[in-house]
Order: structure tokens, then sequence, then C-alpha cells
């Protein structure tokens, strides 16, 4: 999960990653009400977090890491958002791991700790997350954004896993969530030559859902973000879990549960608004019940 192809600066002295690493994401929302390694607006009912490490094109660490799913987790149980945007700069999204941080880890201690498991409770959230994505995704920046429900990307992005240059592997879904996306002949080729991919290669093998213009990235994930946000919290948030169970199960218990989700939700009073306001020719006012 560690890049190699873009080497990045630590921006500041960071504490001691064998304590980092130990840390649970158990934090109030209030614990960071100031963010050091990230930024977070909301723009109605979508939420915009923004990795902010721009001397260290915005690699990874466990206090960055921690922020964000402390962040991402408060935005999940708020009632007012619907959907969420993680950005970084035009620059990176997040150039891979940082190395400074990993350098002096050793096995026993990594094993003991679970190092990097803590990393992955981006996949817990359970409203969508739009990863938007200009400049290099490298690493563990690849893997945090294949982590989110989507990808759109700047026509500038890279995409890579080039840990292998490193002397290790992938460790945060590389080989994992890389294959499912794009298959074993791309994947195999990425993650064993630690070669980058395009935006437009990364679309074209299935990675990417979207290539849009660097400068009109952001608002045009806000703005798909905001169109989420707009349906009915249950609906999207059940279409959700069945996507991502389809990788889980054989057809025939998806489709199942898919039936039984999709009989639950006649039960809610969105079902009842949306399919009133067709018949009436109107726009629903959905109240996410």
């Amino acid at each position: 999960m560690f890049a190699a192809a873009v080497r990045p600066l630590v921006a500041r002295p960071l504490r001691s990653a064998r304590t980092l690493q130990t840390r649970a994401f158990s934090a109030s929302p209030s614990a960071f009400s100031q963010y050091q390694y990230i930024k977070t607006e909301t723009r109605g009912r979508v939420a915009i977090v923004t990795l902010n490490r721009p001397k260290a094109l915005n690699a990874l660490c466990t206090p960055l890491m921690t922020e964000l799913n402390t962040a991402l987790k408060a935005f999940d149980q708020d009632a007012n958002i619907g959907a969420m945007v993680l950005t970084g700069s035009e620059k990176a999204f997040a150039a891979g791991a940082d190395i400074k941080e990993m350098s002096t880890l050793n096995f026993v201690d990594n094993f003991k700790n679970n190092f990097i498991e803590d990393w992955t409770g981006v996949t817990k959230i359970r409203k969508p997350i739009i990863a938007a994505v200009n400049g290099f995704a490298l690493g563990g920046g690849c893997e945090l954004a294949m982590m989110c429900d989507l990808i759109y990307a700047g026509d500038r992005a890279k995409f890579g896993q080039p840990e292998i240059k490193l002397g290790i592997i992938p460790g945060a879904g590389g080989t994992q969530r890389f294959t499912q996306a794009v298959g074993k002949a791309k994947a195999m080729h990425m993650v064993l030559t630690g070669d980058m991919m395009t935006a437009a290669e990364a679309e074209s093998a299935g990675l990417v859902a979207k290539v849009y213009p660097a400068d009109q990235l952001l608002e045009t994930a806000i703005k798909n973000a905001e169109t989420i946000a707009g349906y009915s919290l249950p609906s999207v948030m059940m279409a959700k879990e069945l996507v991502d169970a389809s990788f889980e199960m054989p057809l025939a218990q998806g489709l199942l549960f898919e039936r039984r989700l999709f009989h639950a939700l006649f039960a809610t009073k969105d079902q009842k608004e949306g399919m009133a306001a067709f018949a009436e020719k109107r726009a629903p006012k959905f109240t996410h019940e």
C-alpha cells in the first residue's frame, strides 16, 4: 500500500508509529474539533473531507487516518448528511503512505498490533463516499480511493500500486480491490511492475466511474453527491449495501438479499412519497423515513 514512484516528504514530525498503530478509532467527534491533517466542510446534505498534508503530497500516516475515520464516522451518524466527498489537492489525492513512519517497524510489532487494519475504517461507513481524485493516487492513496464507493478522476490523475519497488506489497486492498475492479491481467501487471495508470486508462479498466477536467472535478463530484443525498437515505444505504454484498456472496443468495431489501423499502414513508410524486408528476419530498 506504500507509494514509491512519488516519494512524499513528512510535513511535520510524527509521533511514534508503534504507539499510533494501536490507537482505535473510537474518539468522539469533538475530540478532533481542530483537525491537523484534514479539512472538513458541509454543503447542504453533502460533507466534503479534504486530505491536508500538502508538503507531503497528502502521504497517509496514522494520525491522518485517525482523523479521517473519526470525521467520516461523525458524518455517517449525522442525520443532516446524505453523502460524502473525499478529496486531496490538484497535485495529489494521496501519493502513498508515509515511508518515514513505517521505516522502523518490524514484523512482530506489525503482527501483534495488526498495523493498518484500522485504516480501513472507511469501508465501514454506511453512507456513500465519492473519491474525487486529482493528481497522484498511488499505493495507499489508490487503496484509500478504492475503499470509497465510487471514484471520479481529474483528467491528469494517475493511479498505481508501486509497493513492489520498496521490497513490499500492497497491504490495504491493493491486490484485492484492484483485482476486483480491473481484472487479473491488469492488476497483476500494475502490482508486479509498479507502473502507473492514467485517468483514461483507469476509466476504461473500470477503476474510475467518470473522468472530468481537473479544474471541474471537485465541483462535479459535489454536484453528483448532492444528487445522491437528495434521494431517500434508506434506499441509498440499502443500494450501497447490496452492491458491496455482491462481491461477497453467490448470485442466488445476493438476489434473495436484494429482493428482501426491495420488499422492506415498501414499509418506508419515502416509498409512498416517491411513487405518489411520480403519479402526480411532481418532485418528491423525501424525509428519509
